[in-house]
């Protein structure tokens, strides 16, 4: 199981650096046109590309993110393997369904 874990972590991890460094380029554009909160949102919501840019980084970040800490609560805190599976699958199901409700509004497909 440790095995598979941290190929699944090192394969999010993969997938995750091209998408953080669109969403920072997404952001410095957006900044330094002066787009406002509404025209970004204009251009998002219903646009099936951000859609689906977003929900891949956010599916890649709530299985990523929660190998890391279930490592950190093994190791630093001394949890056992269960417990600290446990605390991991809540987390990431919180990170996957607060990113995936994000998701929903950016993209417009709440209405």
């Amino acid at each position: 199981m440790e095995q598979r874990l941290f190929v699944l972590q090192r394969l999010t991890a993969m997938l995750m650096a091209p998408l953080v460094l669109g969403h920072l380029a997404v952001i410095l554009y957006a900044v330094r046109g002066g787009l406002t909160a509404s025209e970004i949102l204009a251009r998002t919501q219903g646009n099936a590309w951000w859609i689906g840019f977003y929900g891949l980084f956010v599916l890649c970040v709530a299985v990523h993110v929660p190998i890391g800490m279930r490592n950190i609560l093994i190791e630093w805190l001394r949890l056992g393997r269960g417990a600290a599976g446990a605390v991991a699958l809540v987390l990431g199901l919180l990170l996957l369904g607060l990113g995936l409700r994000a998701v929903v509004a950016v993209g417009g497909l709440a209405a």
